[in-house]
């Protein structure tokens, strides 16, 4: 678990610094329209939605309640990747040493011994 939260605040300081950066040194809506002008920029667009879209999936899946939830996938749309590190060390902070609450947030006490279901 060390190597896990080791990783999420590693890559939670890379994106802070990179969106830092990108806000600073860059011009967002000129450079936005010269990815989007590009079949490259436009595919790596896409994959950073469908991981945004998949990492959603989780926190819905993880969480009970929409006061978690919103917040946390508005987060994700507008900081990316940031997000998505600080919610998971966040949790692997809360799980107390446990890849099962990691992985499952709230459902995990009541799947205990049963199989997950969605």
């Amino acid at each position: 678990m060390t190597v896990a939260k080791t990783v999420a605040a590693l890559c939670m300081v890379t994106m802070a610094a990179a969106l830092i950066w990108g806000f600073t040194a860059g011009d967002f809506f000129a450079e936005g329209r010269v990815i989007f002008s590009t079949t490259w920029g436009i595919v790596s667009i896409i994959d950073v939605y469908v991981g945004l879209t998949l990492f959603s999936g989780w926190i819905v899946f993880r969480e009970r309640s929409a006061v978690r939830i919103v917040p946390w996938i508005v987060a994700l749309i507008v900081l990316g990747f940031f997000a998505a590190s600080l919610y998971a060390l966040i949790e692997l902070q809360r799980s107390g040493g446990s890849w099962r609450r990691f992985w499952m947030g709230a459902r995990a006490a009541d799947t205990a011994g049963r199989p997950a279901e969605l």
